[in-house]
Order: structure tokens, then C-alpha cells, then sequence
């Protein structure tokens, strides 16, 4: 146990001393592993886990759907998204913020990035609110916010990840995530609303569109409905797997870009090599979490933290609540993806041994990182949205996420109090 926390702190002091993460839980990993069996062992212990995982044939979809959003983002779909629902909504008080949120959760069905739906929404909807008025925290705070669902609602690169570590059936968790995704929409749009009743002049109503314009505004979104519903309805549906889905989603991708006129050569090239290097990166981190989490389960810690916690007899809401509070404080500290990697394979035992399901538990880990991608002073989405309007005070930003972050802990809190709303799909099947 003493071993394993030292290991835990060496971790932490080279990633913030600038080593990748990856290669932190890497050395200690190793260097944890040799101490206790040598050598010899520890090395091929790494060299296993590398042939293993990257023989891995679930590990292709990884790539597939990283691929598919890149060619959703070069197909600059988001725009005709947000107009479709300003066409709808913009009209309401907060009405834009509203589109936001709406398009945010679209895009995000076929992107599966957090950040990449910040970034793309932050060129598209900032614009037109400031145009019209809106207060910078509300606008900057939507967009940056709204991106969060890039991370839950599928085909989410975090859930794709939790799955290939941890042997869950990844079909199944996208299937768990169609309730608490539509819910914590919801739970922002009424964020949304409640902000505008409490500070009327932070959005002014948009002119009312026809209904001729909406309809016409649809006409430039059926691609994405589309595209959205042969993915995920036909895994839904059983007819394909989470891998035949995610290319089947990647060549969709690419039609809807070669239509619109937005891939040549050059692009698409550049396009398969920015997947195939975030692919690796990925590789290369889950490698290092994997090498880290053998050392971990050798020292024994996993099992005094199980009986610890048996000891408490505090059930499994006391086990999440525990759980969820030292999330909080990672979040602030660490990226999400990278926080996932390193404490997953420690708290799935856990929360295994206090009768948790494995797949609401991914669930309930992927919402409780994409909280951190929203609090100081990491907060990845929050720092791209304010790459991409530099001239808007940081802090603005952190103001404009907080009712945001509100809705986003009452989702967790539903999600806790009603485990159903995770699990209940999967009946279905």
C-alpha cells in the first residue's frame, strides 16, 4: 500500500515536472513492478501489454470514430446546425443560448470530441449572440459548457477508451448513455432559462423565422440525421457492431464532405494523419495506464482499498459520492482524458465490490471528468473556448459556466439517486 501511494505521487510530480503523462505511469509502472518482482518480469509485463492491446481487434474503432469527427469538422456542418435551431429558437429570450445547446448536442453525436465541439461552436455561435447583444459570460459560457456533451453523448472517445480498459461491452455504453445525454441537455437548457429569468438583459430575443424558414433550415441538416441514425440506430439495433459502426459512421462522414465540396487530397491525407496521431497518442496513453494499473493491482492496494471501504458499510451511494468528490479535485488539477486513464483501473474494483455496474460506472465516470473540463484552472473547454475570443477575460468565461456546472453535478446527483436512468435501456437488448 505504501509502495502504491509513493508510486501514485511519482506519477503526479513527473506529469506536472512536463513528462507526458503517459510516460510517467510508464516508469513508475515498471519501476513499481521491478521492485516487487525484478527486472526481467516488469519488462515483459510491458512488452505484453503493449502486443496485447495493440492486437487488440476492438481497439479499430478507436481510430474510426476519432476519424469520423475529423471529417464531420472539415464538412463544417456546425453551422447549418446552429442556424437550423436559431431558426427554431432563436426568437425565445436566451433563444440563441438555446440553439447553442441544441446544436452542441448534435454536433456532438457525430464529432465524439469535447473540445473539437467547443472550438467549432465557439466560431459559430459566439458571433451572432455578441451581435445581438448577449452577455459574454452566457454566450462564451454555452458554448464552452454545451461541449461537454462531445464527451457523453456517443460515439464518445472517453466511453470508446473505458470500454477497450476495462472489457465492457462498448455497444452497451452507448446504449446507457441515451437517458442521462437527453438529460443533462435538458438539465442545461433549463440552466439556460433560469439565468435569463434571473438576468433578463443577458439575451434579447431574435427576430421570429417563418415557418418556411424553418423547414428550409432543416433541409441543410438531414445529412447529419442521417448520418446519426444509420450509426448509432444500427447499433442500437444489433445490426452491426461498435466497430462496424464506426466506420460505417467515418465513410458517411467522408460522402458528407466530398458533397459539400470540402475534401481534396491534401485535406483528406491530413485528415487520416491527424487520426492516426491522436490514434497513437491514445495508444500510447492507455499503454502507460495499463502498465501503471498491473503495478497497482501487485502491490495490493486494490484490495486493502476494497476491504476499506467494505469496512465502512456505507453502500454504494457513499461509495459514488466518495468517488465523485476526489473527481472533483482531480478535475481541477488534471486533464480529463489522462485523469480517466490513471484512476480507473484503482476505482472500478472498488466500485465493482460495492455492487456497482460496471457499465453505469463508465457512465458515471465519464460525466463526473467532463465536470473538470469546466473548473479551474485546467478546464480544457473553458481555455479553447477563450483561444479562439482572446479578447474575452478568462474569468468571464468561468462565470458564464457555473450554472452550467450546477446542472452538470444535478445530473451526476440524478444519475446516483436513479441508477435506472443508465441501465434501463439496456433491457432493450
Amino acid at each position: 500500500m505504501t509502495l502504491a501511494l509513493i508510486g501514485f505521487c511519482l506519477v503526479f510530480l513527473l506529469a506536472f515536472s512536463g513528462v507526458p503523462l503517459a510516460f510517467s505511469m510508464l516508469l513508475v509502472g515498471v519501476g513499481g513492478f521491478a521492485w516487487l518482482r525484478g527486472l526481467d518480469p516488469a519488462l515483459s509485463m510491458l512488452a505484453q501489454q503493449v502486443m496485447d492491446g495493440s492486437a487488440n481487434y476492438g481497439m479499430s474503432v478507436l481510430p474510426m470514430f476519432i476519424l469520423m469527427g475529423l471529417f464531420v469538422h472539415r464538412a463544417d456542418l456546425a453551422e447549418d446546425l446552429y442556424d437550423a435551431a436559431n431558426a427554431w429558437v432563436g426568437h425565445l429570450r436566451g433563444g440563441l443560448a438555446h440553439a447553442t445547446v441544441v446544436s452542441c448536442a448534435i454536433f456532438a453525436a457525430i464529432s465524439g470530441s469535447s473540445i473539437a465541439t467547443a472550438a467549432t461552436m465557439s466560431k459559430v455561435a459566439i458571433g451572432p449572440m455578441r451581435r445581438l447583444g448577449y452577455s459574454d459570460a452566457l454566450s462564451t459560457g454555452s458554448v464552452a459548457s454545451a461541449g461537454v456533451l462531445g464527451v457523453l453523448i456517443p460515439p464518445s472517445v472517453p466511453l470508446v477508451i473505458y470500454g477497450l480498459m476495462t472489457d465492457t461491452d462498448i455497444r452497451k455504453l452507448f446504449i446507457a448513455t441515451v437517458i442521462p445525454g437527453l438529460l443533462l441537455t435538458l438539465f442545461f437548457i433549463i440552466s439556460v432559462a433560469v439565468t435569463i429569468a434571473l438576468r433578463p438583459h443577458w439575451g434579447a430575443p431574435g427576430p421570429r423565422a417563418t415557418w418556411l424558414e424553418r423547414m428550409k433550415r432543416l433541409r441543410g441538416v438531414w445529412a447529419v440525421l442521417l448520418l446519426f441514425a444509420a450509426v448509432m440506430g444500427g447499433l442500437y439495433g444489433g445490426v452491426f457492431t461498435a466497430t462496424e459502426s464506426a466506420g460505417i459512421g467515418a465513410m458517411g462522414a467522408l460522402l458528407i464532405a466530398m458533397a459539400r465540396r470540402k475534401v481534396t487530397f491534401s485535406t483528406f491525407i491530413e485528415d487520416l494523419v491527424g487520426a492516426g496521431k491522436t490514434t497513437a497518442m491514445i495508444f500510447v496513453i492507455m499503454f502507460g495506464a495499463l502498465t501503471f494499473a498491473n503495478f497497482i493491482t501487485l502491490s495490493g492496494m486494490t484490495g486493502v482499498l476494497v476491504d476499506y471501504i467494505n469496512s465502512l458499510n456505507v453502500g454504494a451511494i457513499g461509495v459514488l459520492i466518495a468517488i465523485a468528490a476526489i473527481y472533483l479535485v482531480l478535475g481541477c488539477l488534471m486533464e480529463s482524458l489522462s485523469l480517466m486513464i490513471l484512476t480507473v483501473p484503482v476505482f472500478l474494483p472498488v466500485a465493482v465490490a460495492a455492487g456497482i455496474n460496471p457499465i453505469f460506472f463508465g457512465i458515471f465516470v465519464v460525466m463526473m471528468i467532463e465536470i473538470g473540463m469546466l473548473t479551474p484552472p485546467v478546464g480544457m473547454n473553458v481555455f479553447t473556448v477563450k483561444s479562439m475570443n482572446p479578447s474575452i477575460p478568462i474569468s468571464v468565461i468561468f462565470q458564464g459556466t457555473i450554472p452550467f456546472l450546477i446542472a452538470n453535478l444535478s445530473a451526476v446527483a440524478a444519475l446516483i439517486a436513479f441508477p435506472q436512468l443508465a441501465l434501463a435501456p439496456l433491457r432493450w437488448l
